[in-house]
């Protein structure tokens, strides 16, 4: 459990913060960018929920929580990924759990016969936020991934999240009229 009394430390103020593992890295490291970016859809989720109720929100609270997972995740260096007790890491059931609900949404959608514009309700809109936002943390996490080992997990975790948040923004979309499309070449 996590008990914070106090909230600054200062031990940034160098630039740097740290692991999990005690270790120190500067803040603009690759796994610390991964993380913050994983941090900041979580924070775009939450602005999805201002909107969503029911199913929708109940699948958003789950991501919210294995966000912080994954934070947590790409906050502890090392090879070993297996979950302990006292290593928290993303394991292939909370990808696939997320597989199930995109398979669940999309069996309700029309095919798409165009690229999806990322408007429509609020709800959808956020969501396409938060969607961009996975993508550059599954960006930044692939990179730190080429230097040093981090879960595949977490990478599979974040590809199929992006795909979720999709899925889940059009099939708001739906309820409300339909998706909002791409029409080339409309503005000429």
């Amino acid at each position: 459990m996590v008990k914070l009394n106090r909230i600054y430390t200062r031990t940034g103020d160098d630039g740097t913060t740290g692991l999990v593992d005690g270790s120190r890295r500067a803040k603009h490291d690759l796994r610390i960018e991964a993380y913050g970016a994983v941090d900041e859809a979580n924070a775009a989720i939450g602005l999805v929920r201002l909107h969503a109720a029911g199913d929708d929100d109940a699948m958003l609270r789950r991501v919210q929580n294995d966000l912080f997972d994954l934070g947590a995740d790409l906050a502890t260096p090392g090879a070993d990924f297996a979950p302990s007790p006292m290593v928290l890491r993303i394991v292939a059931m909370q990808v696939e759990r997320l597989e199930r609900e995109i398979d669940a949404l999309n069996a309700q959608l029309a095919p798409l016969t165009s690229f999806v514009l990322p408007a429509g309700t609020p709800a959808a809109t956020h969501l396409h936020l938060a969607r961009t936002i996975v993508r550059r943390a599954e960006r930044l996490t692939v990179a730190a991934a080429a230097r040093e080992p981090i879960n595949p997990q977490a990478i599979a975790y974040l590809n199929r999240l992006s795909d979720h948040l999709f899925v889940m923004s059009r099939a708001i979309n739906a309820r409300a009229g339909g998706d909002v499309l791409w029409v080339p070449g409309a503005s000429r």
